[in-house]
Order: C-alpha cells, then sequence, then structure tokens
C-alpha cells in the first residue's frame, strides 16, 4: 500500500542529538579524547578570563568548532555557523542543543580572538600528545623531521618596497595591473604590506617563489603521529634550526635516530644533532656528504630512510583536509597556532584510526 507524505510536522521532538550520531562514527573517539584533553586545560581557560563582566562563547566549544573546521575542510567562519544552523552532527560535537541559537560569524571570530595564541596551541597540542604516550602510541627511539612552505594570506602586489605608502598600485580599481619587470625584489628590500611576516621564498629551483611561512614538524615513526610542530618565518635556514630545536625539547637522554632528507645533509646540523644524542639517519648527498659509513652501514639507517617518506602524509592532511595549502589568518602568532591546531586534528584522526580497530 502506498504511503502518505505527511505535510505537517511534529512540533515537539524527543530525540536527542546524541542518539542521531552513530555508535561507530569517528566524531564519537575525538570527542572522548577532546573531551578528556579539555578537562586539563580548564585551569589555562580560567586565567584567560576576566572574573567578571558578560559571558563569552564558552572557549570548549570554540575549541571543539575550530576543531570541526579543519577536520571538515569548512573554508570560512560563516560557512562553519551556517553548517551548525541545520548540521546536527556538527551540533552534537560542539555541544549545543537543538534549541540553542548559533553565534554570529564575526562573534564567533573575535571571541576565538582570545585562543589563537602560542599557548593555548601548544597546551592542547601537547595534552593530545600525552593520550598517545598513555595508549602507548609512542616511543622515544626513532623520529623523522621535515619542514613544508605554508603560503601567506597575502598577494604578490603587496610585496612593495620598505618605507613606501601602504595605498594600493596605482592605476585604480581593486585589482589593478601591476608591471614587476626589471624590478628586483628581495626580502631585504621589501615586505608585503599586507601580512608583514610573510617571507618571499621558493624551497627548490623549480618552484616559483610565493609569499609564505614554513612549517616544520617532527615525526614518530612507529606510529606516524607529530609529536612537535613549529611555524617560523620562511628562510634558508629555518629547516635545520627548527628541526635541532624540536630534537632537544625531546625527553630523555636515550640515544635516538632522526631520518630527514637530502637538504640536511649540512655539516653544521650532523654535529649538533650528534650532541644531542640524535643519530642523524639524514638521506646523503651524491658529493660532499656529511653522512659517513657510520651511519649508512647500519640496517637502521636503510629503514629510516623508507620510513621517513611517510612525514609527507602528515603534509599532505595539512593542506588539502586541514586547509593550510593558503592560510587565511595574517601574523606568525596567529599562523603558529592554527598550524599547531591543525597538527592536533590531524593526531585525533591518526590516533582514532589505530585505536578504535585495536580496541573494538
Amino acid at each position: 500500500m502506498r504511503g502518505r507524505e505527511r505535510t505537517e510536522q511534529k512540533l515537539f521532538s524527543y530525540i536527542m542529538p546524541e542518539e542521531r550520531v552513530p555508535g561507530d562514527h569517528p566524531l564519537r573517539a575525538i570527542k572522548k579524547m577532546v573531551h578528556e584533553s579539555l578537562k586539563r586545560l580548564s585551569p589555562l581557560f580560567t586565567r584567560l578570563y576576566a572574573p567578571v563582566g558578560r559571558p563569552s562563547i564558552a572557549p570548549e566549544m570554540l575549541l571543539r568548532a575550530t576543531l570541526l573546521q579543519i577536520l571538515y575542510s569548512v573554508r570560512s567562519e560563516r560557512m562553519l555557523m551556517e553548517q551548525l544552523e541545520y548540521n546536527i552532527l556538527f551540533r552534537w560535537f560542539v555541544g549545543l542543543s537543538m534549541d540553542d541559537a548559533v553565534w554570529d560569524h564575526s562573534v564567533f571570530s573575535k571571541n576565538r580572538e582570545r585562543l589563537l595564541n602560542t599557548e593555548v596551541a601548544a597546551a592542547f597540542f601537547v595534552s593530545i600528545r600525552e593520550q598517545a604516550q598513555q595508549a602507548g602510541l609512542l616511543s622515544d627511539e626513532h623520529f623523522t623531521v621535515d619542514g613544508t612552505l605554508i603560503e601567506a594570506w597575502a598577494g604578490m602586489k603587496s610585496f612593495r618596497p620598505k618605507g613606501s605608502a601602504a595605498t594600493g598600485p596605482a592605476g585604480g580599481g581593486r585589482n589593478p595591473d601591476v608591471d614587476f619587470h626589471g624590478e628586483q625584489r628581495k626580502n631585504d628590500t621589501h615586505a608585503s604590506t599586507t601580512d608583514p611576516d610573510a617571507r618571499l621564498y621558493r624551497k627548490s629551483k623549480g618552484d616559483k617563489a610565493r609569499l609564505c611561512y614554513m612549517g616544520h614538524v617532527l615525526m614518530e615513526n612507529r606510529s606516524g603521529l607529530a609529536v612537535d610542530g613549529q611555524l617560523t618565518i620562511a628562510g634558508g635556514t629555518a629547516e635545520p634550526e627548527a628541526a635541532l630545536a624540536m630534537i632537544k625539547s625531546l625527553p630523555g637522554n636515550r640515544r635516538k635516530t632522526v631520518g630527514a632528507d637530502k637538504f640536511y645533509d649540512q655539516r653544521s646540523f650532523v654535529t649538533q644533532a650528534r650532541s644531542c644524542k640524535a643519530t642523524p639517519h639524514v638521506a646523503a648527498k651524491d658529493t660532499g656528504s656529511a653522512i659517513d659509513g657510520r651511519t649508512t652501514r647500519h640496517t637502521g639507517y636503510a629503514t629510516s630512510q623508507k620510513i621517513r617518506k611517510r612525514v609527507e602524509e602528515i603534509f599532505g592532511w595539512l593542506k588539502t583536509v586541514g586547509t593550510l595549502h593558503k592560510v587565511k589568518l595574517r601574523g606568525l602568532p596567529r599562523v603558529a597556532s592554527l598550524f599547531r591546531f591543525a597538527l592536533t586534528a590531524y593526531n585525533l584522526v591518526r590516533m582514532r584510526n589505530l585505536l578504535v580497530p585495536a580496541t573494538g
């Protein structure tokens, strides 16, 4: 018998958003880990807010919404608020009931500014990393380090001589034509009027120069999790300097190995890494290599060279899913915080994939 369409909807619903989310949905395991982390960060959130005044959006909700924006590649706060308006899954993850009003996108952005700082981003990252440690996902022996370019939210037309007026190019219009032919532009003499922290840089000879930052990741080889990450000003020495800083921050005095590509085959990096009790399993250059038979003769060196390529999976995820192909924030502190948040989101996804099959 043909069913009849109901043209009148029920006024009340007695089903909670929790019941709408499947029991095996990936966000369930992620939300549990995030909830545990946010409980530990509660004292830090308390210090960020004044004891009196009008209540703001709960920082826990702001962080969960930021994670959703990264996990589901939502390109703007306006679109995120639109999703929260009608997406039951998003409401459930953030902690909104079906009757709660969704914030205006500008209100959400202004409230989130307080959390876009390096202290909160670092504490959140460390808290999730500690959960991975407690779950037995991390070792203290074998690591990989690498860097990638993060394109800044600034156009090449904003890269102008230092000290010049901040107005746009002559010619009128929102996007006037500019002729750069014959003009030599360098970071020493030029700066972006849109994002002064961005630098003109290219990582390889075949690549084009662009205004960018440089992101660095230290990966644990066994699990493929990021155990540390930094975002710095782009430059020729940024990668080895950031790598050494992350290696020095590793806990414990146990000898470890650190894989890397040929760019890190520099005598200064190799020497300093060894002084940090880290054996540099760096891909050797064809000529003039700082790596000798003391390192390459071991079978572990070949293993590190094979596994180190997995760090590219992290960068690929950050740029495709995590929307870091071109950041939509300006200034080193804010972009660095977003980079840490995106790394944390990657670790949450990776941890869920590693833990759920083992537990059920």
